[in-house]
């Protein structure tokens, strides 16, 4: 094949200083790909991947010829640290793919920002360290970032396009891949860039930092809508290539924590200034990253008073036991609170438990037992529950996703059930995952319109898929303890930068020169 030779690899996994240690096992159970099964399933029509590769690949494959050099893709659901000697391995599968490739005109990155090694607090910048040494200095490295990304200087200073995604829910993956495929082609034609990099002492907390357009009080929103404004205006309009606004991911627990602004342009000093100018943006709306969330039991007197059907049905974030950020996806607070007080014509999903989904298929649809939550779990917030049930649908298999950041992915539950403890349906799943998309209930046969309460394991994301049932004004972000709580002063940090916004007061900040 004639054009351009571009590499393909990837290191995609958000990391939770607090949660267990991420395996290869926890890679391959999502998406662990090399070579041309890589590029293959990349063109599938529901990939088993996220979206900026296969859009990466759609737009070089429409834009003209090109010859693809695929290596290794290792994405995973959100985690603790890899074990080192896990990334070892890939690091030496993707330096042994770039060298064996011979001549390469460019190499497209898919990373996160948030990943962590259990020796390592910038993975990400190790990775593209070692494609300088192999490739050069000369050839374009453009690599797309997750805006959850902890952004070191490595993470800015190796690449020559940085672009990190617009919208929270991820709604624009796909399109990130393709607009990084339109700068490779840029890069390719000659054009040549300069980066700026700002971080501010803000450690936005998870709930702070959503982009919908219904979202009252929207400060990350702003800042990116203000990125892409200023870009499309004098002095900036021409000479500026990306602008991404990284609103980080605290419990990575890094010394690169930090609200960061990175700009990609064609001259040094329109980079730097706009960097400094949405950076300063960011600062003088310090006092709205903080958390707002509703008390368990007053949730509880809230999917109560659904009952009377002439007041909207609520959806329920689990916001602490997120496992889009690490959680386990099976603590039990909201549930037990929600059962013991009779909380009727609710769903619950989706919760791990691969003990009690595989007893559950065993025993088949329609039998009664008594359902035995976290039966064998250690962690300090995922206690013991039990309830009788009914196993009310066993999934026969995989489910292919129907909105949100799962649209047209191919995921894997199973061994999966749907319980019924006498009103409120639970869904149990083999394989963690966050509680994103309604097809987690659908596949089930549960009927999502009728019900009353929603709970879901899922911290922001499930906003992009269960839009179509509620609007902003019926969500209740739940205070519940969890690896994944908002509330940022529960935490024992060891890494972060001190002193930092919300956590500490006395705070500082003056933008460079």
């Amino acid at each position: 094949m004639t054009g351009p030779r571009i590499a393909l690899l990837g290191f995609s996994i958000e990391c939770n200083r607090f949660a267990p240690e991420a395996t290869e096992a926890d890679f391959a159970a999502r998406t662990l790909l090399s070579g041309p099964e890589l590029l293959d399933e990349a063109r599938a029509p529901a990939p088993r991947m996220l979206g900026e590769l296969p859009g990466f690949v759609a737009a070089m494959d429409l834009a003209g010829a090109w010859d693809p050099v695929p290596i290794l893709l290792a994405m995973a659901e959100p985690n603790g640290p890899v074990a080192q000697d896990v990334f070892d391995r890939m690091m030496a599968a993707w330096e042994a793919g770039l060298r064996a490739a011979g001549r390469l005109d460019g190499v497209y990155a898919v990373l996160h920002g948030a990943g962590l090694t259990t020796d390592d607090q910038d993975p990400e910048g190790t990775i593209l360290a070692m494609i300088r040494r192999v490739v050069g200095t000369a050839v374009p490295v453009v690599a797309t970032y997750d805006l959850h990304g902890n952004i070191a200087p490595a993470d800015v200073e190796l690449v020559d396009a940085f672009i990190g995604y617009r919208t929270n829910p991820h709604m624009d993956m796909r399109a990130r891949g393709e607009e990084a495929a339109g700068v490779m082609r840029r890069l390719l034609r000659g054009m040549r860039t300069y980066l700026a990099r700002v971080r501010l002492p803000i450690v936005p907390p998870t709930v702070s930092m959503l982009t919908g357009a219904d979202v009252p009080d929207r400060p990350y929103g702003e800042l990116i809508d203000l990125g892409q404004k200023r870009m499309a205006e004098p002095p900036y309009a021409g000479r500026v290539v990306n602008v991404s606004v990284m609103g980080g991911f605290a419990f990575a627990d890094t010394v690169h924590n930090g609200l960061t602004v990175v700009v990609t342009a064609t001259d040094a000093a329109a980079a730097r200034e706009l960097a400094n100018e949405i950076a300063r943006a960011g600062w003088a709306r310090r006092a709205r990253f903080r958390a707002r969330l509703t008390a368990l039991d007053e949730a509880v007197r809230l999917a109560k008073g659904t009952e009377d059907r002439s007041r909207p049905a609520l959806i329920f974030a689990d916001v602490a036991d997120n496992p889009g950020g690490g959680g386990r996806g099976n603590t039990m607070h909201l549930l037990a609170a929600f059962h013991a007080a009779g909380v009727k014509d609710a769903l619950v999903g989706v919760i791990f438990d691969p003990a009690l989904a595989a007893e559950a298929a065993g025993l088949g649809a329609g039998a009664a037992f008594t359902a035995r939550f976290n039966r064998d779990s250690r962690d300090v917030f995922s206690r013991p529950f039990d309830a009788p049930a009914v196993v009310r649908h066993v999934l026969a298999g995989p489910v292919r996703g129907r909105r949100g950041i799962f649209a047209d992915n191919t995921i894997d539950l199973c061994p999966a059930v749907a319980l019924d403890l006498g009103g409120i349906a639970v869904v149990v799943v083999s394989n963690r995952v966050q509680c994103a998309d309604p097809v987690f209930f659908e596949a089930f046969g549960l009927d999502i319109g009728a019900a009353r309460a929603v709970v879901v394991k899922s911290r922001g994301h499930f906003r992009g898929g269960f839009d179509e049932f509620f609007g902003h004004a019926q969500v209740v972000e739940v205070d519940a303890p969890g690896l994944t709580s908002p509330v940022l002063s529960r935490f024992d940090w060891k890494y972060l930068p001190r002193p930092v916004l919300p956590i500490d007061t006395d705070v500082t900040w003056e933008p460079e020169p």
